[in-house]
This record gives C-alpha cells, sequence and structure tokens, in this order.
C-alpha cells in the first residue's frame, strides 16, 4: 500500500518561502513520477507541480511557474517542494503523490495527510 507523509506546512508572510518534504513508501519510488497537489478550502485539488522518475522532466502550472521548485532523492525516497515569492493565494493543504498517467497527472489512490501552507498578507 502506497504510504506518503507530507511535512514542511506553515504560517510565512506574503513574499516569503517555505519547503515541503515528502516521504514515500509501498511504491517503486525510483521509477516513479511524483507530483504535488493542493486544496483550498471549498476548492477543488489542483496539480502543483511534477517530476519524473529521473528528474529530467519537470512540469508546473502558469500559477506557480517560476516560484516553485519540485525535486527528488531517489536514495531517500524523497521528494520535495521548494515554494518562494509564497502569496496569500497559494494558502491550502499541499499534498505529494505517485503519478499513474503524466498526462493526465492521475494518481495513485491513496493520499497522505497532506502539510498545511497559510501565507498571510
Amino acid at each position: 500500500q502506497v504510504q506518503l507523509v507530507e511535512s514542511g506546512g506553515g504560517l510565512v508572510q506574503a513574499g516569503g518561502s517555505l519547503r515541503l518534504s515528502c516521504a514515500a513508501s509501498g511504491l517503486t519510488f525510483s521509477s516513479t513520477a511524483m507530483a504535488w497537489f493542493r486544496q483550498a478550502p471549498g476548492k477543488e485539488r489542483e496539480f502543483v507541480a511534477a517530476i519524473n522518475w529521473s528528474g529530467s522532466w519537470l512540469n508546473y502550472p502558469e500559477s506557480v511557474k517560476g516560484r516553485f521548485t519540485i525535486s527528488r532523492d531517489n536514495d531517500k525516497n524523497m521528494v520535495y517542494l521548494q515554494m518562494n515569492s509564497l502569496q496569500p493565494e497559494d494558502t491550502a493543504v499541499y499534498y505529494c503523490n505517485g503519478l499513474t498517467d503524466w498526462g493526465t497527472k492521475k494518481t495513485y489512490k491513496y493520499w497522505g495527510q497532506g502539510t498545511q501552507v497559510t501565507v498571510s498578507s
């Protein structure tokens, strides 16, 4: 069973930075594309960043491009999200997951508890 444990969230002022971490198990991590998603109150979960198995392909939506950077450490089964120039609209619970399809960003069934990011104005 896939297990995902996110950490690193917190309260930060607008313009600040945070680095999120995700520990993954129960999947063949080194050959699995990984991604970060977020869900704000009253909104659907949305895609934030993706990285292929080797780290050579990265994908971001326009809303975070240039501010967020995804990375991974296959030796530690970890994926990270460096978030800079944070804005109040980035406030959400952030989740990581493995991708079963890069194009559609379809994920594994199981989700972790997420980590809360709150950006104050």
